[in-house]
């Protein structure tokens, strides 16, 4: 599958593109007026002395405001260049994904295994290194119930303060650990705290992963958020190639997730894996993070 991105980056490059067609007409401008107006200044250098070494002082100024300018702009519009991770899946079917990351404990993940099993779906399970080596056997049940596993990482760091090379250890000291187990690699990513950079996208795309985010998010993790606080912020959001997130320790999933898929699938909403969810082909990811047919 061939990924276009359309991001800030593009869009930044378009109009930088069009400021410099911008920039050469008003330097072409400014370059005829002053030959013309240093023919004005010679001739009339004779009767007022210094006048044109003062107009001339003048332009150099004008010109020197103007380079700190798009210098300026080109520096903030550098600022605002982004690799962008997928979101969400524009699709015409009623397809979603439900998403959930195991980072601390796994003492409710065996009702969430029963859950699915009980209404038949599959979801991606972005599993933590430590994870997987404290809880092995939860690792092997939810491979072998047919769920999809992705990396979330080996130690659950801030990736965008991580180098390259810091990245990759990350990245295969989890394959090391779950491999063995699962007996296959992952090719999906998803960052700790979602948080990324540009060099944390670009590093995981060059090593083969495609990084996953979420469109929709129970905030499961706040104690104080209940079940049918959850629900309300949920249900109402759900859309076509939405991607929800979860966490198996969330301090009320066993009472809003049962219901979050009775409600989805009584709208017609159908769970599949990300990978499932993703499209095939050329496509490309937008602004928001919404990967698309490359028309």
């Amino acid at each position: 599958m061939k990924v276009f991105v359309i991001t800030k980056k593009n869009l930044i490059y378009a109009l930088a593109a069009a400021a410099a067609v911008v920039a050469a007409i008003l330097i072409a401008v400014f370059a005829g007026k002053g030959g013309k107006e240093g023919k004005q200044t010679a001739d009339a250098g004779s009767l007022f002395g210094n006048i044109s070494e003062t107009e001339t002082a003048g332009k150099a100024d004008r010109r020197a405001e103007i380079d700190r300018i798009d210098e300026y702009e080109v520096e903030v519009m550098a600022g605002l260049m982004k690799e962008l991770p997928i979101y969400s899946v524009q699709r015409d079917d009623k397809l979603i994904a439900l998403t959930i990351d195991a980072a601390w404990q796994d003492d409710k993940t065996p009702f969430i295994l029963d859950t699915l099993r009980k209404y038949d779906i599959k979801a991606t399970f972005f599993l933590c290194g430590f994870w997987v080596e404290a809880y092995p056997d939860m690792v092997k049940a939810i491979a072998d119930a047919g769920h999809e596993i992705g990396n979330h990482s080996m130690t659950h760091p801030h990736m965008s303060r991580l180098s390259s090379a810091q990245i990759i250890d990350e990245l295969n000291r989890f394959e090391n650990a779950v491999t063995p187990i699962t007996g296959k690699r992952t090719v999906l990513f998803r960052a700790p705290f979602g948080e990324y950079d540009d060099n944390v996208v670009k590093t995981l795309r060059e090593n083969g992963y495609e990084v996953i985010q979420w469109n929709i998010d129970t905030i499961d993790w706040k104690k104080e958020r209940s079940a049918q606080t959850i629900l309300d912020s949920v249900l109402p959001k759900l859309s076509n190639g939405s991607i929800i997130l979860c966490h198996n320790n969330g301090y009320k999933i066993e009472q809003y997730l049962p219901t979050l898929i009775e409600s989805a699938l009584a709208q017609g909403y159908r769970f599949v894996t990300v990978s499932e969810l993703l499209l095939s082909g050329n496509t490309v990811i937008d602004v928001n993070g919404v990967q698309k047919p490359l028309d």
